[in-house]
C-alpha cells in the first residue's frame, strides 16, 4: 500500500513551486527524531507564523512526498515557511504514536519558529485527511492542557468522526480513492485492540465543547465519504464563535492535493486553498 501511494504521488503529484526551496531536516517526535521537510519561499515574510503540516494516509501510508507539491504552494502563496512532518505509521506504530508525534512536532516547531525565519509565536497547523485529524486533535489537546492555540488550523477533508453514519458515508462508500472498505482496512491497522472510536483523539468532531479553539479553514471534496462530517465540524466550530469558513470542491474526490500534477481542477483547488491560507495567516 505504501509503495502504491508513493507511485501515485510520483505519477500524479505536482512539482515544487518556483521560488520555493525544500530541505530535509530532523525534528523531535514523540519517541525520537522524525524526518521532516522545510519549504521556504525566497521572499519569506518573517512577521508571519510557521505552518506545520501533516500528510494524509489513514495513519498507515503516506510520506513527505505525498504532499510535496501542495506544501510548496502553501509556502509560495503564504510567504512563510512550511514544515512537513513524517510521523510514525501503523501497524508498526499504532495509535496514538502518530498523534504523539504531531503534538511533539508542534511543540518543536513553536520552540524553533524564529530560527526558521518565522514569527516567534505559536505556528499554524494543518493537514489533509488523517493529517487533518491530527491538526484538529492537536488544537483540542492544547486547549485541554491550557496552552496557547495555533495561529490557524487548516483542515483539508479531515477525518473528524470515525463513527459517522451520514449521507456521504453511504452515498460515496465506493468512491475512489477512499472507499468504506479502505477506511476499515486503515483502522484495522491503525487502531490497537479495544480502541474506542468515540475517543476524541480519534473523533475530534464528537467534542461537545470546541469554544476557544484556533480559527479554522475547512475544506472538503464533493465525492468523499467524509464530506458530511467535515461540514458538520465546520458548523460546530462556527456555532462556538470560531471563524471557520467551509468550502466543498464538488467536482473532486478525496485526496486531491496529491493529484495536482494530473488533474487541472485539483491544481486549481489546491491553489485556492493555499491563497486562502495565505490571507488567513496575514490576518492571524
Amino acid at each position: 500500500a505504501r509503495s502504491q501511494t508513493r507511485l501515485l504521488a510520483t505519477l500524479f503529484g505536482g512539482r515544487l513551486e518556483p521560488g520555493v526551496a525544500a530541505r530535509a531536516l530532523h525534528i523531535t517526535g514523540g519517541a525520537g527524531p522524525l524526518p521532516a521537510r522545510l519549504y521556504t519561499p525566497h521572499q519569506q515574510d518573517a512577521s508571519l507564523p510557521l505552518l506545520v503540516f501533516f500528510h494524509f494516509g489513514g495513519g498507515v501510508v503516506g510520506d513527505l512526498d505525498t504532499c510535496h507539491a501542495f506544501c510548496s504552494m502553501l509556502a509560495r502563496y503564504g510567504r512563510t515557511a512550511v514544515l512537513s512532518v513524517d510521523y510514525r505509521l501503523a501497524p508498526e506504530h499504532p495509535f496514538p504514536a502518530g498523534l504523539e508525534d504531531a503534538l511533539a512536532a508542534f511543540a518543536w516547531a513553536e520552540a524553533h519558529a524564529s530560527a526558521l525565519g518565522c514569527a516567534a509565536r505559536p505556528p499554524a497547523i494543518g493537514g489533509d485527511s488523517m493529517g487533518g485529524n491530527f491538526a484538529a486533535v492537536v488544537c483540542q489537546e492544547l486547549k485541554r492542557m491550557g496552552k496557547p492555540q495555533p495561529a490557524l488550523q487548516l483542515l483539508i477533508y479531515p477525518a473528524v468522526d470515525l463513527t459517522a453514519q451520514d449521507s456521504s458515508s453511504r452515498d460515496f462508500a465506493d468512491a475512489f480513492p477512499l472507499t468504506r472498505e479502505t477506511i476499515d482496512w486503515f483502522m484495522e491497522n491503525y487502531l490497537p485492540a479495544g480502541a474506542d472510536l468515540h475517543d476524541l483523539r480519534l473523533s475530534p468532531g464528537l467534542a461537545l465543547d470546541v469554544a476557544g479553539l484556533a480559527p479554522a479553514l475547512v475544506f472538503a471534496a464533493g465525492f468523499d465519504v467524509l464530506a458530511d462530517s467535515v461540514e458538520a465540524y465546520a458548523a460546530k466550530l462556527r456555532a462556538a464563535g470560531i471563524s471557520a469558513p467551509h468550502v466543498r470542491f464538488d467536482s473532486l474526490a478525496h485526496g486531491f492535493t496529491a493529484f495536482t500534477g494530473a488533474i487541472p481542477a485539483a491544481d486549481a483547488a489546491a491553489r485556492t486553498m493555499a491563497k486562502a491560507t495565505a490571507a488567513a495567516l496575514r490576518g492571524a
